[in-house]
């Protein structure tokens, strides 16, 4: 609990130092890239070293493939260390990258958090987890706590972030939000299943890698009509409302496909 609490709260500063350049002293730059993806790199790294260095036993530090029994590849410390401060730096960017439509993050977010308190529950209990051939984590179904909190802010949040829009996350909040997601996902070693789930998040941030560099490679050209993708879906001519709730239907099934895991193995 105190893992995540302290990586949402260091996270939300990071963004808020940046939303609050760009907002209060008007400077539209806010906190220069490098040194938010140096404090990003910072803090996820340091909570990656001490989640690696805190594991039980060998079977926390493997990588589970989802829908098969016994699937699952040993990672070693430095491994686990690397897909560590690789899931919450690259969850807290992607949940930012999104974040550009009224509505269209928060409540992805909000169904993955619902999703992953229940693998929290279950990797907590020492007898649903065996039963569902999950790793037991003790202690991590107080994270199901959290994420209900999570979930019931974001549902407040977005009674007012709905189309359109009175009030907006900002850095500060969606930073915070990626990187929560992403480390309760490796607590509860279901990294995969978070990108599963977050197919959304991923695909967005996808669509930002391949349009740099495709820009680079071919000297001015471009992949999509604009990045990140739900810019590219507003040129073609969806509203800004069809791009949020088409967004919010795939986020749907693929957070039912990620909890069919549960038990489909």
């Amino acid at each position: 609990m105190w893992v995540v609490l302290i990586v949402t709260v260091g996270f939300a500063g990071i963004g808020w130092y940046d939303d609050w350049q760009k907002v209060v002293n008007r400077d539209p730059r806010g906190l220069a890239s490098r040194w938010k993806y140096f404090w990003q790199s910072a803090l996820g790294l340091l909570v990656a070293l001490y989640l690696g260095l805190s594991a039980s036993g060998p079977e926390q530090l493997q990588l589970i493939v989802p829908f098969f029994k016994t699937v699952a590849y040993p990672l070693g410390i430095i491994g686990f260390i690397v897909l560590s401060y690789l899931v919450v730096v690259g969850t807290s960017n992607a949940v930012n990258l999104t974040d550009g439509l009224d509505g269209l993050a928060i409540m992805p977010a909000v169904m993955i958090a619902a999703a992953l308190a229940i693998f929290a529950y279950v990797a907590g209990n020492s007898v649903y987890a065996r039963y569902l051939l999950l790793p037991y984590v003790p202690g991590a179904g107080e994270l199901a706590i959290f994420l209900g909190a999570m979930v019931g802010a974001g549902l407040g949040f977005l009674w007012f972030n709905a189309y359109p829009a009175e009030v907006f996350m900002g850095d500060v909040g969606a930073l915070a939000l990626g990187a929560a997601l992403g480390s309760v996902a490796i607590i509860v070693r279901q990294e995969i299943v978070l990108a599963i789930m977050g197919g959304v998040f991923v695909a967005e941030t996808l669509s930002v890698a391949a349009q740099v560099i495709y820009y680079k490679l071919s000297g001015g050209r471009r992949i999509f009509r604009m990045a990140p993708l739900h810019h590219h879906f507003e040129l073609g001519g969806w509203k800004e409302t069809q791009v949020v709730v088409r967004f919010w239907i795939i986020t749907i099934m693929l957070v039912l496909i990620g909890l069919s895991s549960l038990k489909l193995r």
